[in-house]
Parts: C-alpha cells; structure tokens; sequence
C-alpha cells in the first residue's frame, strides 16, 4: 500500500488481499468501511474471497469490467519445477478450462522451438468445463530450455491471450548430495532438510555416524549435528580427506571430544546453557546475506562461552543477549587449505522456520538463508570483493531483482562505493546502464521494465578494476491479459462475507447514499465534562481557619479577650 497524488495503471500483477489487509491494520480501531474498485481479477497473493473476516472493515466492491460471459478456453495454471537434469524427465501438469456452453474441442500442444513435444485432444462441455494433464518433457540439453504450451482457439474466441503459457525449465548435469549425521532425533534434522530439498538440485539423506562412513564420497557437503566421541572416526576422515562441512554445536555436544579433533578452533567449556539471539553481521563477506529480521527469531539454546579460531574466520550472526550485541559469533564460516567449514552454536533453528512463517507467511526466506549457506560450504570457488545474485531466467510476470554486494580491500562491506550495471539485451543488441541502489546493505536493481527477452549484463564498482557478468531471459507472459470478464461472484461473495455490499459501475452513486444512511457507520462524537470549583474548599478552609485565629491572637495580645 502507497499513497500517491495520482492513480495509474502499469504494474504487472494485483493483489487485493495485500491492499485489504492493510488498510485494516491501519484503521483496525475505528468502523471504517472499504470501498474497493476492481474487477475483481487477483494474480498473487492469499484469496481476498475466504479472507474477507480477517479485514475487520465491511467491502463495498465496485465492479468494473465487462460482465458480458462469452465462450472462451485457456490455460488456468500450469505447474512445473525450476530445474530438471540430464538426460532425466521432468514432469509438467497443466490446468485447462473451458468458460461456455456449447460443447466444444480444442488441441492442446507443448512445444520447444518450432518441434512439437506433446500434443492431446480435449473436448469441453458446460458441465465437464475443466481438464488435467499430467505428462512428461525430455531433458536434453544442458542450459535454460524454452517451451510454449497452447490451446487452439475456438471459431468466435475474443481472448485469445490466455490459450497460451511460456514456461522455462533449467537443465542441469549435476545435483548437490547433502548428508545430515546425527545419532538421535530432533527437530532441527527435519528443518534442515526441508529447507534445503526447496532447492530441486539439492538431495538431504540422515546417517549416523557409523553408516555414513561407507559411502561419504557420494557426498558434496556433510552437516554434522551435535557430535560426540561416536564421531571420531567420521571426523579423522573429515581431516584426511579436507571435506566441506557444516556443524551445528548444542548442549548435547560433548564439547571436549570436539576440542580434541581440530586444531583451528576450541570451544570454551563452562557445563552452563545460555539463550542466544542473532543478529546480522554487515561486514560478512562471502556470499551475500539477505536480513530476515533475524533479531526477531527466538532465541536458540547454546553452550555458555566462546568459541576461539586459530584461522582467519567470518561472523555472520553474532550473538545477542536481550538489547546486547556481543561480538561472539552464533553462526560463522571458515575457509582454510581448500576446505570450507561452518559452525552454528545453538540448537532449535526449527524455531526460527516457524517465525519466518509468521512474518512473511512464507517459508521462502528463512529456506533461502538455509540454501544460501549450503550453495557456499558445497562449492569451493574462490571468495571474490564482489558477489552477484541473479535467476538464470525470470517469468514475465515476476520481478526481475539483481542483487550485489561489495567489498573493500580488507574485506570489509563498502557503502560508500556506486556500482554500475551495463545491460545487453542479446537479440537486439541493445545496450543500456543503470546505478545500483543501496538497499539493507545489498546493491539492488529491478529489471522488470525490460521486455521479454534474452539478456547478458556485468556489475563493476565505479572506478574499480573488477567485473562480475551473468545472463538471464525473461520469459514472455502478461498474466492481467489473461483474463476477460470481472469476477462478480468473488467480489459480491467479498462483499456478503464482510457485510458490505456490491455495485456495478453505473450504480456507483448509489454507494454513497448507503454509507450516509448506514447507522453503522454515524459519526459519533465524544465529550468529556470536568467540573470545577471555583475555589478550591480545602483552601478556602485554610484561609477562614487562619483569619480566625489572626483575630484571635489579636485580641488576646490586645487584651480584649
């Protein structure tokens, strides 16, 4: 929600049930009645229709758009995952549906370039109105693969539009084998896998320390939870063979068996627990970190005392006691002879996924921070003063956000630098630059204003001798053209669900009739009365008990009494 002197019409996606809720939360204490003006058609967002008591403020939809219903097919959802591998199938399911009455029949086609991969006949009727298809496409290629999936349309169709989706699926060669080592059970074993399989080139298998011996060469990277003595021989194969790893240190660790196989750290051991926050290092360099509001998070249960390196190591959240920062780390990385570790110093992270949930109503972010750090512990490229996060390929009606962060000599987080982005679209050649904006410490730009197209693009630092590049395609897809008539039945179902009513445009003077005459929502007003002595009874009594007693001592001195 914004506010704005004027009202215009160019973005990509609507979300009603974000503006409804807002403006609830802002007048949450007052009887404030909502007038919305749509057409009732929502791309994202949670359903506006079953939410309508959570709004706390009747709706008074006006409808807009044409509600004439004409005979129309097109391609309602069409779900796919982001990655396939080589040589592999990868499944797509598809959601066509048929708006009329007449029986009709349609062929519906997948194609890749100007080669068709699927095809199926589809017959329609008003009853039998929607239809599933679930099928699979060859991976072939290494790299971003481009398909078209489209209805033929019917004699007299007026959208046209929406029989047809383009859909990208990234084909890549490899998948990244995680093993989590544990020998008992906890919550935060699930978490972490959960988080980390949201990536689809990502596989998480538990072991305990025993078993995993057999086969650890299968693995890019092994999260160890909470060791003990049982681990030693894990660990002695660890040090041999220089694996990446990740462990996560909690009151269960035995925390002299941990000292005892490394030589780059030592935890201190005080047999006390401690509850500790974390909050976001700035100057973190590695990879860039994105703050979840990580400050928020309950706090995690952790061994009192401090963990000290014999390495060079990295902070990325430090430890926090109530309102206090230390400058202990909670969670930090290291990077030594080739082999890259982390160390997380507390347990019941699960809590955190939980409170991710409830800010953003999302598990997006908190799984994204989880898949940041395994993409950096399972990689051993070499640590760069500029990183770049992008998508290799963006839908048309997504944003289209390029982040970046830099860092000075001393691998310090530089604020004060410019950083440039120089943007080639591949097809045309055209060439166009722009400034990156600071934002929550990250360099940003949104790239949504670009056309669908291929794109490469390099990132330097204003006077600096470093470059970063990367290529990305926008997929072509105008989701607001996807629909032809207002939705009246969400937006009156909106309206009796609120205790609002609805009203088409040509009736739209009649809503403010009914506002002025609705009781409910009179202007009341509120008056206190606070009464006042003149003079106050306490101090007139003073005055009176003090006059008499004047005269009293006066006419004794005086000898009148």
């Amino acid at each position: 929600m914004s506010s704005s002197d004027s009202i215009n019409f160019n973005k990509n996606q609507t979300n009603i049930d974000k503006a409804l809720s807002d403006l609830s939360e802002v007048y949450k204490k007052s009887t404030s009645p909502i007038v919305l003006i749509s057409d009732g058609n929502q791309t994202f967002g949670n359903d506006y229709e079953f939410n309508a008591s959570s709004y706390n403020q009747p709706v008074y939809p006006i409808i807009l758009g044409d509600t004439t219903v004409f005979s129309d097919l097109k391609i309602h959802q069409l779900n796919v995952n982001k990655y396939a591998f080589l040589k592999n199938k990868f499944p797509v399911e598809t959601i066509v549906v048929y708006n009329g009455n007449t029986p009709v029949s349609s062929q519906f086609t997948v194609k890749r370039g100007g080669t068709i991969l699927f095809s199926e006949t589809i017959k329609f009727t008003k009853t039998n109105n929607s239809k599933v298809l679930n099928f699979t496409l060859p991976a072939n290629r290494v790299g971003i693969a481009k398909y078209t999936a489209s209805l033929s349309a019917l004699e007299n169709e007026k959208n046209k539009i929406n029989n047809t989706k383009n859909f990208g699926v990234e084909v890549i060669n490899q998948k990244t084998k995680i093993a989590i080592i544990s020998d008992f059970s906890h919550p935060d074993l699930g978490v972490l896998k959960k988080s980390i399989e949201s990536n689809e080139q990502r596989t998480v298998s538990f072991f305990n320390p025993k078993t995993i011996l057999k086969q650890i060469n299968d693995f890019q990277l092994v999260i160890i939870y909470q060791p003990n003595n049982k681990f030693k021989d894990l660990y002695n194969y660890i040090n041999k063979e220089n694996k990446n790893n990740f462990v996560v240190i909690g009151p269960k660790t035995d925390l002299k068996f941990l000292n005892s196989v490394s030589e780059n750290y030592q935890y201190e051991i005080t047999k006390q627990e401690e509850n500790y926050q974390g909050s976001l290092s700035l100057n973190y360099a590695p990879f860039i970190v994105d703050d979840i509001d990580f400050e928020s998070f309950p706090p995690l249960l952790s061994n009192y005392g401090n963990i000290k390196f014999a390495i060079p190591y990295q902070i990325l959240l430090k430890k926090k006691i109530g309102n206090v920062s230390v400058n202990n780390p909670l969670l930090a990385t290291t990077e030594h002879n080739g082999r890259r570790e982390a160390f997380l110093l507390g347990e019941n992270i699960w809590q955190w996924r939980l409170h991710s949930y409830l800010n953003t109503k999302s598990f997006n972010q908190f799984d994204d921070f989880i898949n940041s750090l395994v993409q950096y512990l399972a990689s051993n490229k070499k640590r760069s003063r500029l990183n770049i996060e992008f998508e290799s390929f963006y839908q048309g009606n997504s944003n289209v956000e390029i982040k970046a962060q830099y860092f000075d000599k001393n691998y310090e987080l530089d604020t004060r630098s410019e950083l440039i982005i120089k943007v080639i679209d591949v097809i045309s050649k055209e060439e166009q630059t722009f400034p990156l904006t600071l934002k929550n410490n990250n360099f940003t730009i949104d790239l949504s204003f670009l056309k669908p197209s291929k794109y490469s693009f390099t990132i330097s630092p204003k006077g600096e001798n470093i470059v970063r590049s990367g290529d990305f395609e926008i997929l072509e897809y105008y989701v607001e053209q996807q629909f032809l008539n207002a939705n009246t039945i969400k937006l009156k179902q909106l309206a009796n669900n609120s205790n609002g009513n609805s009203y088409f445009v040509a009736e739209s003077e009649a809503i403010i009739n009914d506002l002025l005459n609705d009781n409910r929502f009179s202007i009341i007003q509120k008056s206190n009365k606070n009464s006042l002595p003149l003079v106050d009874w306490k101090y007139l009594l003073f005055l009176i008990a003090l006059s008499l007693a004047t005269e009293w001592f006066l006419r004794k001195y005086n000898g009148l009494i």
